[in-house]
């Protein structure tokens, strides 16, 4: 049954089932727990680690690095299967890291006869990445925010999981080419890798997703440390036409939903059958699913499914949501997925299924979330390097740019700047 439509889109669209609650509002007020969290791991380093660690992850450690003895036993501990599975996901985030590394080239021009202008592409020193170790061994986590660290070519990437994290996550890290492994999770090893304490060195820029309290945390200490950007909870969205599966599009829902209880899940469509038959068929597939249990209140909470009047209006609220995950099931979802402009990763075609990025084929799987799609992408090779520009001039490019700056600062009343350009403009003229 039709229900209001979307905020801004009255006449455009409307829910054939709305979510109950709104992602953001449920946020709840965890600034203030973290920032004491931060304050105390900033003044008293390891000691503030241990005790929040035994207070939010029930963990008494004497020594948060993982060992290499500890490392490479847990890499023996994995199944033989699991193994290759995680290193096949390994090698192909690094093909991808790779190629993309690749497009990222260093510049020199002379835009001007004598003015030469640049930049060099370098890697960030020393990263951070956060693997959260969630409601499941997330054996994909460590993979994506360790390995394009070590492909862009950073000095160093350390890694932090929480202390009761799956020890085959700790496999992952040390596969994936983790420089250092420290078993502190939420908002105290974001505080660790940001100023660092006795055990835990300081980072220059913080990678991977997390819970409210994680990016709570990453947010507050942006600034003298680098953030990829604040991520979660996940999001699944798909649009659809009248060729659209509603089996399929409802087993891929409840494939995300799964994660946690405040995922946001999402149908956009045209066709007014295939948005009841979905939501029927979720409600026959939560019968059976072993994860319902979380699933079935992420889909009841924050679960949506909107029928548009045309594909124009599809496509700006698709925009408007700028889903982390958007798959494209249409007639043309080549030429469909031209259309789009907002998302975090776009998956075109029947096939290609949100679980695939999550685990294997290549993509980063740390996507923006809440609308952030509409000015980020995700995590990606990139995110792991600097481009700093240079610049150098001959004698006739002073002649040529000194003048207007010594006008443009004289405009703007600064006699320093004034300077500084004229006395290079003076010097040039009197050896030309």
């Amino acid at each position: 049954m039709t229900t209001a439509a979307p905020q801004g889109f009255e006449g455009r669209a409307a829910y054939v089932k709305a979510p109950a609650r709104d992602q953001i509002a449920d946020s709840g007020d965890v600034a203030g727990l973290v920032s004491k969290v931060l304050a105390d791991v900033r003044a008293e380093g390891d000691e503030a680690v241990r005790r929040y660690s035994r207070e939010f992850d029930h963990a008494d450690l004497d020594r948060f690095e993982v060992t290499g003895a500890e490392r490479q036993a847990a890499v023996d501990e994995m199944e033989k299967q699991t193994r290759a599975d995680t290193e096949f996901a390994i090698e192909n985030v690094r093909r991808f890291a790779e190629a993309q590394l690749g497009t990222i080239l260093p510049l020199e021009v002379e835009p001007l006869p004598g003015l030469h202008l640049g930049h060099r592409v370098i890697p960030i020193d020393r990263v951070g990445a956060y693997v959260p170790g969630g409601r499941f061994p997330l054996l994909s986590a460590p993979i994506m925010t360790i390995v394009p660290g070590k492909v862009a070519g950073c000095s160093e990437v350390v890694a932090c999981l929480p202390p009761n994290a799956h020890r085959a996550m700790i496999a992952g890290c040390h596969l994936s080419g983790a420089d250092r492994i420290f078993r502190i999770g939420g908002a105290q090893a974001i505080a660790a890798m940001a100023y660092g304490t006795q055990s835990v060195p300081n980072v220059d820029k913080i990678m991977g997703p997390g819970n409210a309290f994680v990016n709570e945390a990453k947010r507050q200490v942006f600034g003298p440390v680098g953030i990829d950007q604040l991520a979660g909870p996940s999001e699944i969205f798909v649009v659809a036409d009248a060729t659209g599966d509603a089996e399929l599009i409802a087993t891929d829902l409840l494939g995300q939903a799964e994660h946690d209880v405040r995922t946001r899940v999402g149908l956009i469509t045209t066709d007014r059958a295939l948005a009841e038959a979905t939501v029927k068929e979720v409600a026959r597939q939560l019968e059976t699913l072993a994860t319902a249990k979380v699933a079935a209140e992420s889909w009841a909470n924050y679960g949506e499914v909107v029928v548009c009047e045309d594909e124009a209006a599809m496509i700006a609220y698709s925009d408007h949501v700028a889903a982390e995950h958007l798959q494209v099931h249409t007639a043309d979802p080549h030429g469909f997925a031209k259309k789009l402009r907002n998302y975090g990763s776009l998956f075109i075609g029947v096939n290609a299924s949100v679980v695939y990025s999550d685990k294997n084929v290549g993509t980063n799987h740390t996507l923006p979330t809440m609308g952030a799609g509409r000015y980020t992408g995700g995590l990606w090779v990139g995110s792991y390097v600097k481009i700093a520009t240079h610049q150098w001039l001959e004698d006739n490019a002073v002649a040529a740019v000194a003048p207007p700056a010594i006008r443009q600062s004289g405009s703007e009343g600064l006699e320093g700047h004034q300077k500084a350009a004229a006395i290079r403009y003076q010097r040039q003229r009197e050896t030309a």
